[in-house]
């Protein structure tokens, strides 16, 4: 997970980096009176303050979803959120299926990885992404992304 880690980190400090310019910019903005004086602050300070943590935000939420770290309805996950869980005694819904265990965690293959021509991520070639499209080559030397689907490079 270094993607998601350096996404966590980036967020983390784009945000903080934008908050320090923007209350430098609001000091600024606060110590003059004239508002024609006051413009240089909002343009450089508090302005791409404001972007930075808008960036920060982003970049932090897409390291929580790269992660797992938020469920599909959109909050964060937690504790409780085990849907096969039914009210936390350990037994196990009937209309919810169990989570995958080691053994059908995903797809799986000993083949070499695969990629679509012109495609950015490397599959396994199993994996539902690309299983029966005739177009697939293998990966070779290509510098490619794992598919968030097969994970070819998982152990």
């Amino acid at each position: 997970m270094p993607t998601s880690r350096l996404l966590w980190w980036g967020g983390i400090a784009a945000v903080t980096c934008g908050a320090v310019l923007c209350v430098v910019g609001w000091y600024g903005v606060s110590g003059e009176r004239v508002t024609e004086r006051q413009l240089p602050y909002l343009a450089s300070a508090t302005v791409p303050g404001s972007a930075l943590l808008v960036v920060g935000a982003v970049l932090i939420a897409a390291g929580a979803v790269r992660t797992g770290g938020v469920r599909a309805e959109g909050g964060p996950a937690g504790p409780g959120d085990d849907p096969s869980d039914d009210d936390g005694s350990g037994t196990v819904r009937a209309d919810v299926a169990p989570p995958p265990g080691p053994a059908g965690d995903g797809p799986s293959s000993d083949g070499p990885p695969l990629r679509v021509p012109g495609g950015t991520l490397a599959h396994r070639p199993d994996c539902p992404l690309v299983a029966g499209r005739p177009e697939v080559l293998p990966a070779g030397d290509a510098e490619l992304e794992p598919c968030p689907v097969c994970e070819p490079w998982r152990p």
